[in-house]
């Protein structure tokens, strides 16, 4: 299928073939029919996309806070690594559009294919002709509602929000400051609700559009009408709610909006203008500021908008799904009309060139649709697309010597060819750019979810195929190895397909995030006689861990370990908060560290005990092994994000090993020894781990860790969380 994508980077556009986008359950799969540029956002991200990297940063200082966060954490070469990746990569554009269903994911039972829906989301209502829509992002079409009028739906909501942040009341008297697209649907909104309203944007045409759909008057901002008209509509008082629609840094319209606006009146900012609000006016007006967050109540919730947990009506009255079933509504019922905002309609395949049009000022409009061939076709949208004091056993590791499949034979001389389920931040910026160097090897195939993810590290990484179908790559018998790169939940289940389709599997941590899935794992071995397993626990292949592990040398006696985990708070929005789905964070991500103590003291645990400070996230973890040696782990997300994230000490025999967060290290002993205080890079291990994966998978020899540490690794984090819910130590205890 093909989709608009734009490279941050160099600012090109173009329409790329990307693989269909697979049907996940909780949403549908939908043909386009129309799709809506938004000629404010949109365009501000392409014309952001076209500037140099300076101008991109003073943009986005937001942005450059981070990266500046992410050097201290990671060091330089590992953030520009990251950054560079992501700056380079197609982006996708587009959140407005009304399709068809082609095809239902399981758990959705209001829609069947063939229906005519309104979709939302910069993630899922994409430019592109086919999308994967979550139940929440979408909405039915009202019978008789044209499809280019639906794709207005999310607009039409960003507009709803804002005059419901502004309760506007009948009779009142509001000020439209912007009449672009959104501001011209907050004029009708607010008329619709009987409100009388003044507009005011430089541009005559749209203050001529606004008057006609409804606002009693409109002018130029630097315009005495204006002001005029405000003050014969509401007897010299002000106005009752400012509407902020305009974008750009001018800091005008804030400084407008105090002048005209009443005393203890609203100020909604719905665009992303400059804020620099004039103290005095707004403090002797005692003026209410409010902000309206884009579609409504559950944007930027992943449990609402991923996860399709609706809130209930009698405390969220209008959510995101509910706004936009609403403006579908009024459209339907000509309460407002799309229709004079259409200022023209482009064929898909002319997309670029209408972009660059509108860039270059040679077609001014206020709203674009691209039209989809065939899109409209309700009889095509049955057709199929193109091509989820306790005590803990620890598994038993059983493989058959003669197993359910027959592992493949390869010839030592040849490449290893590897395909990637999953092209997410680590793997495209920790995993593919060592593998993409490396000889001998040949990166095969690329699957994700989405189309657009794919494309990309096809392109970036020199992949020869980019897909979304996960079977055809586990029936490809060419194919030696997978790596399963995507979200903790689907891990386990995606290791145990590619173990019994014969595949040597390459997982990221976690293994499971549950008992169950574990011996579901250990089953596929099993039944597959395929014991070719590596799970990414990449710490104990640093070098610079390696080499101080050798400079302590055997120890004679127990030994004390400390480790830090220094792990921070997470942004609000991130995936690993979804603990219904994703599991915990430590269950996640606790591996690495629980790995790196195994290896270090050269045994398995035989208990945990897990303790958690009231109040926050923090974790207290002490193992035991079988020498007597312990363990202690302190998980932190209340440190300073300037400490190192991990720093650890090993004590033994007279002797202290110390690492400083994979940058420095050193051994005290009879002789000290000391690593160089300028290392090139923080290298936790992951280049080391990736050739001893692929040495092991094209010479069949032994995998890089044993796979019952592995398993032991696995067990004792999910332990972390049995012992939590007990508050007593937990036995890891053999297998029965």
């Amino acid at each position: 299928m093909k989709q608009v994508v734009q490279n941050y980077k160099s600012g090109e556009l173009a329409v790329l073939d990307v693989p269909v986008p697979g049907c996940k359950p909780g949403g549908v799969l939908v043909r386009s029919a129309y799709s809506l540029i938004s000629t404010g956002t949109e365009l501000m991200k392409v014309s952001e996309a076209g500037m140099s990297m300076l101008g991109k940063a003073r943009s986005r200082p937001d942005q450059v806070a981070k990266v500046m966060q992410s050097v201290a954490t990671n060091g330089l070469p590992a953030t520009y690594r990251k950054v560079m990746g992501k700056l380079d990569s197609y982006t996708p554009l587009g959140y407005s559009l009304c399709g068809v269903v082609e095809q239902v994911g399981d758990g959705v039972d209001d829609v069947a294919v063939g229906d005519l829906v309104a979709c939302a989301g910069n993630e899922h209502a994409l430019h592109a002709e086919l999308n994967w829509v979550p139940k929440n992002l979408y909405a039915p079409v009202p019978d008789g509602l044209a499809p280019q009028h639906a794709a207005f739906g999310t607009v039409g909501s960003i507009a709803m929000q804002g005059v419901r942040r502004g309760e506007p009341q009948l009779g009142d008297v509001a000020l439209v400051i912007g009449l672009g697209l959104i501001g011209q649907l907050v004029v009708q909104l607010l008329t619709a609700s009987g409100v009388r309203v003044v507009g005011v944007d430089p541009d005559p045409a749209r203050c001529a559009l606004a008057e006609r759909l409804g606002a009693a008057a409109c002018g130029d901002p630097a315009s005495a009408a204006v002001e005029a008209s405000v003050a014969e509509l509401t007897g010299g008082h002000g106005v009752d709610q400012v509407y902020l629609a305009a974008g750009g840094g001018s800091n005008e319209p804030v400084e407008l909006a105090a002048k005209l606006c009443r005393d203890r009146g609203r100020v909604v900012d719905i665009g992303k203008c400059r804020l620099d609000l004039p103290w005095n006016a707004y403090y002797e007006k005692e003026l209410d500021v409010r902000f309206s967050r884009s579609y409504g109540p559950g944007r930027y919730d992943p449990e609402y908008e991923l996860e399709g947990r609706d809130y209930p009506i009698g405390y969220v009255r209008w959510t995101e799904r509910r706004n936009l079933a609403c403006f579908l509504d009024l459209v339907a019922r000509d309460r407002v009309d799309v229709e004079p905002l259409v200022s023209h309609i482009a064929d898909f395949d002319d997309a670029v060139e209408t972009y660059q049009r509108l860039k270059d000022g040679e077609l001014k409009a206020v709203a674009v649709l691209f039209r989809y061939p065939g899109g409209t076709d309700r009889a095509a949208a049955g057709q199929t697309p193109e091509a989820a004091a306790p005590t803990v056993t620890v598994p038993a590791v059983h493989v058959r010597s003669n197993g359910g499949v027959t592992l493949p034979a390869r010839s030592a001389a040849g490449p290893v060819r590897l395909a990637f389920v999953g092209a997410g931040n680590y793997a495209t910026s920790m995993l593919l750019p060592h593998l993409a160097e490396r000889d001998g090897v040949t990166l095969s195939t690329v699957v994700t979810t989405t189309a657009l993810s794919a494309a990309n590290a096809k392109r970036k990484f020199g992949f020869a195929e980019a897909t979304t179908d996960l079977d055809a790559v586990l029936g490809d018998k060419s194919i030696d190895a997978v790596f399963v790169v995507t979200r903790h939940s689907s891990h386990a289940d995606l290791t145990r397909k590619a173990l019994l389709a014969g595949k040597a599997v390459f997982v990221e941590k976690p293994l499971a995030l549950t008992e169950d899935e574990l011996a579901g794992v250990l089953a596929a071995v099993e039944e597959s006689g395929n014991d070719r397993l590596q799970v990414g626990f990449n710490r104990r292949f640093s070098p610079l861990l390696r080499e101080a592990k050798r400079q302590f040398g055997a120890r004679t006696g127990p030994a004390s370990l400390r480790y830090l985990v220094n792990a921070g708070r997470l942004q609000h929005g991130s995936w690993y908060l979804q603990q219904g789905s994703e599991g915990s964070r430590f269950a996640g991500e606790g591996g690495h560290f629980i790995d790196t103590a195994s290896w270090l003291l050269g045994a398995d645990p035989v208990s945990v005990y897990a303790l958690a400070p009231a109040g926050n996230e923090d974790l207290q973890i002490v193992l035991r092994y079988p020498d007597g040696s312990t363990a202690t782990i302190s998980y932190v997300t209340t440190g300073a994000p300037s400490f190192p994230k991990e720093t650890l000490d090993l004590v033994a025999d007279g002797k202290v090993l110390k690492l400083d967060d994979f940058v420095r290290a050193s051994v005290h002993g009879p002789k000290k020894w000391v690593s160089s205080r300028l290392p090139k890079a923080r290298d936790k291990g992951q280049n080391a781990e990736l050739a001893a994966f692929v040495k092991a998978v094209r010479t069949g020899g032994p995998m890089p860790v044993p796979l019952e540490s592995l398993v032991a690794t696995t067990a004792a984090t999910l332990a972390v969380q049995t012992g939590l819910a007990g508050g007593a130590p937990v036995t890891l205890a053999g297998p029965r």
